[in-house]
């Protein structure tokens, strides 16, 4: 991963003095340290930041073609370039270095705007075409590089973040709708983002720029075939058929002139990656966080898997204070209202990682999505199940089963479960039937808004929004693969993959590779039947039996634990909350950012300084206050 940024303007690029340029780049020097270069033409500008992983003496960005007629600026990794360029070879092209994005170049000279479906990667590039006078912006399928624009008078300002378009955009304001979307899902929904004028292009999509004119296209994206019609049955050739794919993805992925490690959580999924990369680098380097709040300690898992694999492991124990002081740091690398504290600790991690001396490292986000991992998944399943008798007091009760990881839902009274997640019980027509208690509990804490920001949402509804983003197929599929595709655009490409994921590596210079996040995983996933996926209620079955053989029987048999981190904990001593803190949440500062009521902030901050764990809607809520805040001074 790199940092890019640019400007475009189909006449002239005017009024940018070298000053701002250099403040452009230098406030993504983090995402690049090991370098920088500069392209002008008369309409465009490109700048990149340079992250040196392939070819590290000849991979300079932005890069030309043969007779420099079309120039890209990339941040990401072309993972499968070594059989692209032997391709490109034998069609005439000639190469002048060896690193994987000059590829790109010449994927666009053969086949224009059809190049993506030949490309193993993420990525977010932008690419002038000088003879055709046009600006390419893309994003990979999964969103997992980010790629943010803006207007600016005439031009248009394109960044990896939204922090490097800060010199000539100056102080931004916050989008009501997008901050509704945060309070809703976790996150905005590209192409919003939390601030006004700031859109992000969509996961696997790509906007062409030329005269004046915009058009744009999503190339990829998820996809299931109808109910019933999953051409992969049979469990014996889905165990052969995803090691393979999964090992040829892993290994394609360790292409790197850097070393390369994995984090290994201590869960299946990371485990199967780190057992993957081990086959291909004996002497692998494993990374872990441990709590020294053992509610979320998973640290006896990780040595057990760092035992069996015999690697070279370092771990990052995480205190309370820890996460509280890097809270501030953290929100301004994810530029967006965090709900949870679990970016911190991920943060203090990739930290580790590069004093280590290691720049890339493979993990394993996206198994739960592709192969059925989260509760919320069985939950839906149950929630239908009881739907077809709601008059039952039997069927209900498999909600409890869920949730032996979580102190605070096996407290609910019976009533108050059912009540909770009767609400929305008999709507199974809805899209977003999986995520409505969800989307409903999360929604709640939009009561911390003043009457004037409410008033600024007007009818604005993002649950409305969303449901005309659905794919016109979407009606057809399994309710799994429906919850999955929601699960896959709102918390993956939302959240997992940007203030958890790859913003927390690059505020560090390290790149998060991610061996199930292959569009050929996920292609070979979504043919899947639902059943090798969830059997009974025993989640990603098809890929636990797989790679059984592989792992410790503790990691085989564990009841799955998410990943989480202190929320409340992490920012309150004692009954006070942190000095570093609390001047955020002081009664002028919320009143004079506008967003939140001071009263009510107030009662919150009273409630959560008297418990010793807050449930989720209060720690989430405190968390989403707490780094608005932050965001109002750091942005706006």
């Amino acid at each position: 991963m790199c940092g890019i940024m640019g400007i475009y303007h189909p006449g002239h690029v005017s009024g940018v003095n070298e000053q701002s340029i250099r403040r452009m780049l230098s406030s993504v020097v983090h995402r690049g340290p090991d370098g920088q270069g500069l392209f002008r033409d008369d309409s465009v500008l490109l700048g990149h930041r340079r992250l040196s992983i392939i070819d590290l003496a000849a991979g300079t960005q932005p890069m030309g073609n043969e007779d420099h007629t079309v120039h890209v600026c990339a941040n990401g990794e072309i993972f499968n370039y070594r059989e692209l360029t032997a391709q490109l070879t034998a069609q005439g092209h000639r190469f002048r270095t060896s690193c994987d994005i000059e590829v790109i170049l010449h994927l666009y000279e053969q086949y224009g705007l059809d190049l993506f479906e030949h490309m193993e990667g993420q990525f977010a590039f932008a690419l002038w075409d000088a003879p055709r006078r046009q600006l390419v912006l893309a994003r990979d399928r999964f969103g997992i590089a980010p790629l943010y624009y803006a207007r600016h008078g005439d031009s248009l300002l394109f960044a990896s973040e939204v922090k490097a378009m800060l010199p000539l955009l100056d102080r931004l304001r916050l989008s009501p709708e997008g901050m509704a979307q945060v309070f809703t899902f976790w996150s905005a929904v590209a192409p919003r983002t939390v601030f006004e004028g700031i859109e992000q292009l969509r996961p696997g999509q790509c906007i062409v720029f030329k005269d004046g004119s915009r058009r744009d296209f999503i190339y990829w994206d998820v996809d299931f075939p109808p109910e019933g019609l999953h051409d992969i049955r049979d469990e014996a050739k889905a165990m052969a058929g995803l090691r393979e794919i999964l090992d040829e993805s892993a290994s394609l992925r360790l292409r790197s002139d850097v070393p390369v490690g994995a984090y290994l959580s201590g869960g299946l999924d990371s485990s199967v990656i780190s057992v993957l990369v081990k086959r291909h680098v004996p002497g692998m380097e494993t990374f872990s966080v441990s709590f020294a709040d053992p509610a979320f300690d998973e640290s006896l898992f990780q040595e057990s898997m760092g035992m069996s694999l015999g690697t070279h492991h370092h771990v990052r124990k995480i205190s309370h204070e820890d996460i509280g002081s890097v809270f501030e740091q953290v929100v301004w690398h994810t530029e967006t209202p965090v709900l949870r504290s679990a970016p911190a600790p991920m943060f203090l991690l990739s930290q580790l990682t590069r004093s280590s001396g290691i720049k890339v490292v493979l993990t394993g986000e996206g198994a739960d999505e592709l192969f059925g991992g989260y509760d919320i998944f069985k939950e839906s399943l149950i929630r239908r199940f009881w739907a077809r008798r709601p008059d039952s007091t039997m069927r209900p009760l498999l909600l409890f089963t869920l949730y032996p990881h979580s102190p605070v839902q096996m407290k609910r009274s019976g009533r108050l479960l059912m009540s909770f997640y009767r609400e929305d019980l008999m709507d199974t027509g809805h899209f977003g039937y999986s995520h409505l208690p969800t989307w409903r509990n999360t929604s709640a804490i939009s009561q911390y808004f003043t009457e004037d920001f409410r008033a600024s949402i007007g009818d604005y509804d993002p649950v409305e929004e969303l449901g005309g983003m659905i794919p016109r197929a979407y009606a057809t599929w399994h309710p799994l693969n429906q919850a999955q595709y929601l699960e896959i655009k709102l918390l993956l490409a939302g959240y997992l993959l940007s203030s958890q994921g790859e913003r927390m590596t690059m505020a560090h210079g390290v790149e998060g590779r991610y061996p199930f996040l292959s569009h050929r995983v996920a292609e070979f996933a979504s043919r899947l039947s639902p059943q090798l996926k969830i059997r009974g209620l025993r989640e990603k079955y098809i890929l636990k039996r797989a790679f059984r053989k592989d792992l410790p029987g503790e990691i085989f048999s564990r009841v799955k634990q998410p990943y989480g981190a202190p929320n409340k904990e992490a920012l309150f001593c004692g009954d006070s909350l942190r000095a570093d803190v609390a001047p955020y949440l002081d009664r002028d500062a919320v009143a004079s950012g506008g967003i939140f009521d001071p009263d009510r902030v107030e009662m919150l901050v009273a409630k959560c300084s008297r418990i010793t764990r807050a449930g989720f809607r209060d720690s989430s809520a405190l968390l989403g206050l707490l780094s608005t805040q932050m965001l109002l001074k750091q942005f706006c």
